[in-house]
């Protein structure tokens, strides 16, 4: 089980801009900015809906792309993530629509984040 996690972020106010924005857009935000003297200098915040699940941590190097599927509780939170990123200057990675090669009800979207990592919402609900 995974309680949170988080990526590197080369450009923080890009990164903030694109999060702020898909989080938003599922209902969420950004929920906790840890004060800079408990990191060293580097600009740290952490997003989710109840609690921050996602954390973004500003750094000289993203490192390799990752991939990161965010639960949506409807199929509309995911339209609405996509047309979200896609605004705020993520790159279409596959838009939204079933992947039945997963199973029959998977209804995600896939866009790539300034950093180049891949970002998913994805809705497991019927319809």
């Amino acid at each position: 089980m995974i309680d949170h996690t988080g990526i590197h972020v080369t450009d923080y106010a890009k990164a903030k801009t694109f999060y702020d924005a898909i989080f938003g857009a599922m209902g969420g935000g950004m929920l906790m900015e840890v004060p800079e003297q408990y990191t060293g200098g580097w600009k740290v915040v952490g997003y989710g809906r109840e609690q921050p699940v996602f954390w973004l941590s500003e750094a000289k190097d993203a490192g390799p792309g990752r991939h990161t599927a965010f639960a949506a509780r409807n199929r509309a939170e995911v339209d609405a993530f996509y047309a979200a990123a896609m605004a705020a200057g993520g790159k279409d990675n596959g838009g939204p629509g079933i992947r039945a090669d997963y199973h029959p009800n998977y209804y995600a979207a896939f866009v790539i984040d300034p950093d180049g990592n891949n970002i998913e919402a994805v809705c497991h609900a019927p319809e």
